[in-house]
């Protein structure tokens, strides 16, 4: 069982992987875990390969991730979440998108992390796509985040935002 969850949010080219990075650099006793890599860890345990070698041949293995991603949620709807959530030690999970995912990880006990940013600064950072999508929108209307950081600054600013919450984070 996880020790301590931290879960991040965010529309894309929000900054959530930049803001798990600055993190995970600051806390070292946690480990990041986006909610498809449960699936190809589990994958490679099963076929003796490390993430990394999936990771570098992933056209090879997306069909196999993909079956097996299915027959999870075939199981039971929550058991990759599940999954992570039985992991040892700390973990961020990078991706959070829809709410039920938010329910069960804050049920967990997770920290919550809202990064928000501008449509114009998004896209000045990358190409917008499926902005509509219920991936893109559906934790749009949550109002219980533990931490919201408004990303629409440079990196050093973040950088400010985000050790003022590892310094929150740590006093708890």
């Amino acid at each position: 069982m996880a020790d301590k969850i931290i879960i991040f949010s965010g529309k894309q080219y929000s900054g959530k992987d930049t803001v798990a990075k600055i993190m995970l650099a600051q806390m070292p006793d946690y480990k990041r875990c986006a909610m498809g890599d449960i699936i190809k860890l589990t994958y490679g345990a099963q076929k003796g390969l490390t993430y990394e070698e999936i990771e570098r041949n992933k056209p090879l293995y997306r069909q196999d991730l993909i079956n097996l991603g299915n027959w999870g949620r075939a199981q039971d709807p929550d058991y990759w979440l599940k999954k992570i959530i039985e992991q040892d030690g700390n973990i961020m999970v990078t991706d959070v998108r829809v709410p039920h995912e938010y329910e069960v990880f804050k049920n967990a006990g997770a920290i919550t992390i809202r990064v928000e940013a501008s449509r114009e600064t998004r896209a000045s950072r990358g190409e917008l796509v499926g902005e509509n999508d219920i991936t893109e929108t559906g934790l749009d209307n949550i109002k219980d985040w533990d931490y919201v950081i408004d990303n629409n600054s440079d990196y050093e600013t973040l950088k400010e935002k985000v050790y003022a919450i590892i310094k929150k984070i740590k006093e708890d």
